[in-house]
């Protein structure tokens, strides 16, 4: 049995989990944007809030706050509500529902092979929450809920993506159907995983201690400027081949960091500018952040004074995403043989 052909749509998430960074924008949003102006794709974009919840309960209010914080991140990032679908994972039922599903169709050693678990849980394994062991079948929900052929992802989630597909590879051979695409990953860009600004060994976080180990999205300009005119470096001057970079974790950090920004590849950065000394590369950097990320702020700011539009965008956003989700999962639950109306 053969279903029909997949449409070419985007999926992509976030959590909810507070304090969003230059490192999401250059890792995650700037390319949802991207995508969604390039044409060619349905876009949809999800506030993952269920996953927010997997290590541990968050506070109710502080939840809340995140996920309109995020939304109005997506917003002011470039996202257009009118062309792609923003919603919160927590209006479509329909992600928990095919997660059961998936649950029974993903093995336990595939899950105990996770990465992410392991790190997570560390040697506290069995105090740990079901959610938090199960949570990549929940991830392939997000996904295959909307047959979406591409996911842009982190090299940090590529392994999740590499189960999604084998999820949908064992339901398609366990019932014999075409039915859930083989989902590709999208990982691209000079800037992918962005580093400390103290330590270019150490992705950029918001757990980080330090304020000036990051830039927010809400930091104003002159904060920006400062953090990078403080980035940590070396004594050497830039190299005029990426080759140089490889043993000079903050200073390819700050090279990845202005290419992603310009839009140039490194090479071509260090063509322009090798041979420079930190102490004229920052200052060009320091302007060039403020000129992409200081509107961001600025347009979330002026979104979080009204939460109640926040609302209403989600609500519009979830109502569309059903409209894609039900029939799938609906044709899911009638593949495995339960009966509905």
């Amino acid at each position: 049995m053969t279903e029909a052909a997949f449409t070419q749509r985007v999926f992509s998430g976030i959590q909810p989990s507070g304090g969003l960074t230059l490192g999401n924008y250059l890792g995650a949003l700037k390319r949802f944007v991207e995508m969604q102006d390039e044409g060619g794709y349905e876009t949809i974009y999800c506030i993952v809030d269920m996953h927010a919840i997997t290590a541990k309960l968050l506070d109710p209010a502080t939840l809340a706050q995140n996920t309109r914080e995020l939304c109005a991140g997506f917003i002011a990032a470039g996202i257009d509500p009118s062309r792609s679908i923003l919603f919160n994972q927590s209006q479509v039922a329909e992600h928990a529902q095919l997660a059961w599903i998936f649950n029974c169709i993903a093995r336990l050693g595939w899950m105990q092979r996770m990465t992410q678990f392991k790190d997570k849980a560390g040697k506290n394994a069995q105090n740990e929450s079901l959610g938090l062991f199960a949570y990549p079948a929940l991830m392939a929900a997000d996904i295959l809920a909307y047959h979406a052929t591409h996911v842009p992802v982190g090299e940090d989630q590529k392994q999740h993506l590499e189960l999604t597909r084998d999820i949908a590879a064992k339901f398609n051979n366990d019932y014999g159907v075409e039915f859930f695409p083989m989902t590709e990953p999208v990982i691209e860009g000079a800037a992918t995983r962005v580093m400390s600004l103290r330590d270019g060994s150490k992705k950029m976080s918001k757990s980080d201690p330090s304020d000036m180990s990051r830039i927010n999205l809400t930091d104003d300009a002159d904060a920006i400027a400062q953090k990078i005119r403080k980035a940590r470096t070396d004594p050497e001057p830039l190299p005029s081949e990426a080759k140089g970079l490889e043993e000079r974790p903050e200073a390819r950090n700050l090279v990845n960091i202005y290419a992603a920004l310009a839009d140039m590849s490194v090479d071509q950065v260090l063509a322009e500018m090798g041979g420079q000394q930190f102490s004229e590369f920052k200052p060009r950097l320091a302007d060039l952040a403020v000129a992409r990320m200081s509107p961001i702020s600025t347009e979330m700011s002026r979104l979080m004074e009204d939460p109640a539009e926040i609302d209403r965008i989600l609500a519009g956003g979830a109502e569309r995403a059903r409209a894609v989700a039900a029939p799938i999962v609906k044709r899911t639950y009638e593949i495995v043989g339960m009966v509905g109306s």
